[in-house]
């Protein structure tokens, strides 16, 4: 092989590795697994403000929707471990450091989820999108305090 084909070679796989994902590989993989969690949490939430903001409310769905969002919420929290902050973490440093900011914005968030629950039941579309907003809020605050963008 030419040097400059070797060398077209190397800087190939070198940018190939540097544009990877990184992977949680330590025991358990609690980064991996809260990542899914808040993931899974999305896929249910997504779906409810779709429905809100194109005007196409169903309210057995969205009651639906809420009641998943409440069974899923417990999931993340349990993997941020003392010994978890380390790559692919986006979480700051702050969740560990301010721990009890990050527990009020936990508590904020299933405070709202719950009245997000209630008000599905209501059937009442106003309810309904005034208490998905709430939920939004309270994943962007906590989101603006301890997730790097």
């Amino acid at each position: 092989m030419s040097r400059h084909i070797v060398s077209a070679l190397f800087i190939a796989l070198s940018l190939a590795a540097c544009g990877g994902a990184v992977e949680d590989t330590r025991p358990g993989q609690p980064v991996k697994h809260r990542q899914d969690a808040f993931k899974a949490i999305l896929r249910v939430f997504e779906p409810m403000g779709v429905m809100l903001r194109d005007g196409k409310y169903q309210a057995d769905k969205f009651a639906s929707l809420a009641g998943e969002l409440v069974a899923k919420r417990e999931a993340p929290w349990g993997h941020f471990g003392a010994d978890t902050n380390y790559p692919p973490t986006k979480a700051k440093a702050a969740v560990w450091s301010d721990a009890a900011a990050f527990e009020r914005e936990r508590q904020g968030f299933f405070a709202a989820t719950d009245a997000l629950m209630a008000a599905a039941q209501t059937r009442d579309p106003v309810q309904a999108k005034a208490a998905y907003d709430k939920v939004y809020g309270s994943c962007k605050s906590c989101h603006d305090g301890f997730k790097q963008k």
